[in-house]
């Protein structure tokens, strides 16, 4: 029997979408790639056979299109199709390596975009995982044009929320002036001491100009990490 003489409801692509992906055989899978059989095989029957040809699936997918011509049924265009699948695949399971936090700089850096060129003041949350990599950058506060709100509680529940181990800020001044005010290194001090009651490793606040940046100390802020310009 055909494919498109199964009944709809039991054909791969109807189940696919009504039930999802999971729901398939990988020979159904497969054969929505393939798109169609050959005469005497529907594209489930020509898949089962592309997968006995190859040993499994998860040497299918190591293979080359050259390869997958040797079936039966299997021409440059199916080849190919399939071929540029897995490829895909392994494409999205590499992915761009994460940005990575181990120095005051890189979390300017990181915050810069959010921050440079702003009139107004803001401040910015860079989370990250236990080894420092950023999983998300938050912009949390956006005040006047010498001052914004630096929300603790918000800030510690945004680091949780999104998985986070560690995480620093950083605000901008839009006057240029890199000194840190009164409010800013109580905002520091706050920070460290909520994040070590919370069992998150705070990284350093720093300050941004449109030129520069300036890390804020505080008492056991991590001596490796140097302060800017």
């Amino acid at each position: 029997m055909r494919v498109k003489d199964l009944p709809t409801a039991d054909r791969p692509r109807e189940r696919l979408l009504a039930s999802g992906a999971g729901a398939l055989a990988d020979r159904e899978l497969l054969a929505l790639l393939l798109g169609q059989g050959t005469r005497g095989s529907d594209a489930v029957d020509l898949a089962a056979q592309l997968i006995e040809h190859c040993g499994d699936l998860g040497e299918l997918a190591r293979s080359d299109a050259h390869r997958l011509l040797a079936v039966r049924g299997v021409g440059p265009a199916k080849a190919a199709r399939v071929a540029a699948a897995f490829h895909l695949v392994r494409r999205a399971q590499e992915g761009p390596a994460r940005a990575r936090i181990t120095s005051s700089s890189e979390l300017a850096a990181q915050a810069a975009p959010f921050l440079r060129g702003h009139p107004r003041e803001r401040l910015v949350v860079i989370v990250c995982d236990p080894r420092g990599a950023v999983l998300r950058r938050a912009l949390m506060t956006e005040g006047g044009a010498d001052h914004t709100p630096a929300p603790i509680r918000e800030i510690i529940t945004t680091v949780l929320t999104s998985g986070g181990a560690a995480f620093g800020v950083a605000h901008n001044h839009p006057s240029g002036s890199l000194d840190p005010s009164e409010a800013d290194l109580a905002t520091t001090h706050r920070l460290s001491e909520a994040a070590e009651t919370v069992g998150l490793r705070f990284l350093d606040h720093v300050i941004l100009t449109d030129t520069a940046w300036r890390r804020i100390p505080y008492p056991s802020a991590d001596p490796s990490h140097p302060a800017g310009p």
